[in-house]
């Protein structure tokens, strides 16, 4: 039976830190502040944003969330975010994907300063991750990063397969395993021998959102088990890309869904803003 990786455990105790020092930078005068930007009736995104906005409020930060109509035009989210750019008050600047299919996610990614893009999506802070020179971190892969260390599993010479090739999740993580010294294989759609592939993995991350894709047959005995999917299966109950009743007395260690990454991944969020917010009044 796998040990299971408690990510909401894990993220409740780093609340506690960064609500501790959030209230030691408030006595200072300086004050992190976080402004989400939504566009339509995505319902998940609209539950995303609340999740973030209840975070934030739980450790002291500031939070705005800027609610937009589908029909805003690219020319007018820019110029939103332009203005947001050169408020002081901001720290950090998230907007939440997906967007409209006639507003470019690039474009409008890549109007948020680097200084203020707390998701660590703009070009610039990309590179900086990739030569491993960087401010932020993308959340859910540094999420996860965390929980690999808090529960002591090393990387280091390890075979990493990660599933999915997302800017998001699949690219970012890849790199930071990298970083920590694991032989990376990343794994897609066109990949053939994609079972073989997966069976090597000492350590499995899968970001591919097919529910319960991945079964006992793709995982390595003993393998740990790191599970970004959020989906619904065929009773409409929140699963992830691993079929977790399946897989878990065959890996050493497992997340589950929900409650194992997805925690995390607003903790970094929020790490990301303080650290910002610090950069840009050089707090020290």
């Amino acid at each position: 039976m796998a040990i299971i990786i408690d990510g909401k455990a894990v993220a409740a105790e780093e609340k506690g830190a960064i609500k501790a020092e959030v209230a030691d930078m408030r006595r200072k005068g300086l004050v992190p502040k976080l402004t989400v930007i939504i566009v339509g009736e995505d319902t998940a995104s609209q539950i995303y944003v609340r999740n973030k906005k209840k975070a934030c409020e739980d450790v002291g930060i500031e939070s705005d969330l800027i609610e937009l109509p589908d029909s805003v035009t690219e020319n007018e989210l820019i110029g939103l975010i332009s203005k947001l750019n050169s408020d002081s008050s901001v720290s950090g600047i998230l907007v939440q994907l997906p967007l409209p299919g006639h507003i470019s996610e690039n474009a409008v990614i890549s109007s948020i300063l680097p200084e203020k893009d707390v998701d660590a999506f703009h070009p610039v802070n990309v590179g900086k991750i990739m030569i491993g020179d960087h401010g932020f971190l993308p959340c859910t892969p540094a999420g996860i990063m965390s929980l690999l260390y808090r529960y002591g599993i090393d990387v280091s010479g390890k075979n990493c397969v990660v599933a999915g090739r997302s800017n998001i999740v699949g690219k970012p993580m890849a790199m930071l395993l990298l970083h920590a010294d694991g032989t990376v294989t990343v794994c897609h759609s066109k990949t053939a021998g994609l079972k073989e592939i997966c069976r090597s993995a000492d350590v499995f991350v899968t970001a591919i959102g097919h529910p319960k894709f991945f079964t006992k047959d793709y995982i390595k005995p003993g393998a740990v088990v790191i599970d970004v999917g959020m989906n619904r299966d065929a009773s409409g109950k929140l699963c992830g890309d691993v079929d977790f009743e399946n897989v878990k007395d065959v890996a050493s260690y497992i997340t589950p869904v929900p409650g194992g990454v997805g925690p995390m991944t607003i903790v970094t969020l929020l790490k990301n803003t303080v650290t910002a917010c610090k950069d840009q009044n050089a707090y020290v």
